[in-house]
């Protein structure tokens, strides 16, 4: 817990708000409920927001249309606080760094084991389920309304893949059961955000199956969608969501890999383990991090194969250390 929080609050005239690039369900929520709990108790702040592009399923929590496009901020922009959430590391807020490091005072509150403690005042807590669950945490809970207890649910059902993830603990479920008595509709908000696909989803998801391989006797899945295979059903990479899970899902598999092409031309990798790899390790060979069991990274290469094949090695590796076969 950040104990002077609400004092921070109370001192701050102008407050920023931002997470990670490419944001999914806890980012967002995770910032959409902190912007709801300081326009609703704090209204005579000056208030921003800043994300890439939201996904279209996230824009029904309150206040979404106010979200600040990242790559149209002002660089002159001066900020009294700035909270950064769900965020590893000051470079993942993309264009809205410069504010972070300008702010008078900054906050981070975020549930990466490779968060090393960027900010003048953190909560991190790599052990719980979400960012979402470590606001809620931070929150006065008679405080907490419907609306913000939608965004709350929601970053919780997405990084924890509906309860289903070794990350979920009583606490979680505790907090889930809280929220949902704040009267959301939390089976449309696990339905429309989680399960729902679009028909570019199910091809992209179709198309990744269809291409994947396996390796050491199945213990490891892997699939790379390049930027002609995005092209050929004009997807983006919000169309790319699920895909790791799935392949992860897989019978008798130990480690999922899923890499995908940028705009740019390098290639963001996902990563999910359903054993006792730590993939914290794999991808912090490519500058990436995240969670034991699942992480990310990106990396720029024409080769997106012969780095599936490195990680596999690294994943040998490790299954060999365990005592795996």
């Amino acid at each position: 817990m950040i104990d002077n929080f609400n004092e921070l609050l109370s001192d701050a005239n102008v407050i920023g708000i931002s997470g990670h690039i490419r944001p999914d369900g806890d980012c967002v929520g995770s910032c959409m409920a902190m912007y709801n709990y300081i326009a609703t108790y704090y209204s005579d702040k000056e208030l921003h927001v800043y994300l890439d592009p939201i996904p279209n399923i996230f824009k029904f929590f309150k206040n979404a249309d106010k979200i600040e496009d990242i790559h149209e901020a002002a660089p002159e922009k001066e900020f009294d606080l700035f909270i950064a959430l769900d965020c590893s590391d000051g470079g993942r807020l993309g264009d809205v760094f410069p504010y972070f490091e300008k702010a008078k005072h900054t906050v981070c509150i975020d549930h990466h084991v490779t968060n090393g403690g960027f900010a003048e005042y953190s909560y991190i807590i790599p052990d719980d389920s979400s960012t979402c669950e470590l606001v809620y945490n931070q929150f006065d809970k008679d405080k907490i309304t419907k609306e913000i207890a939608e965004c709350l649910y929601t970053g919780i059902i997405h990084d924890t893949g509906v309860f289903q993830y070794s990350c979920t603990t009583e606490a979680t479920m505790a907090a889930a059961g809280f929220l949902m008595t704040k009267g959301i509709d939390y089976p449309k908000i696990c339905t429309d955000t989680y399960y729902a696909k679009t028909m570019i989803q199910n091809r992209m998801l179709g198309m990744a199956l269809l291409n994947c391989k396996t390796y050491l006797n199945g213990k490891v899945i892997a699939a790379v969608i390049d930027s002609n295979d995005m092209a050929k059903y004009d997807a983006q990479s919000k169309h790319l969501e699920g895909i790791v899970q799935q392949l992860r899902d897989t019978t008798g598999v130990e480690v999922a890999v899923f890499l995908y092409e940028l705009a740019d031309g390098d290639f963001k990798g996902s990563t999910r383990a359903s054993g006792d790899v730590d993939l914290t390790v794999i991808t912090g060979v490519y500058g990436g991090g995240g969670h034991k069991k699942a992480a990310g990274f990106s990396v720029a290469t024409k080769e997106p194969w012969h780095v599936i094949e490195d990680i596999v090695k690294m994943v040998e590796t490790q299954l060999v250390e365990l005592g795996i076969d």
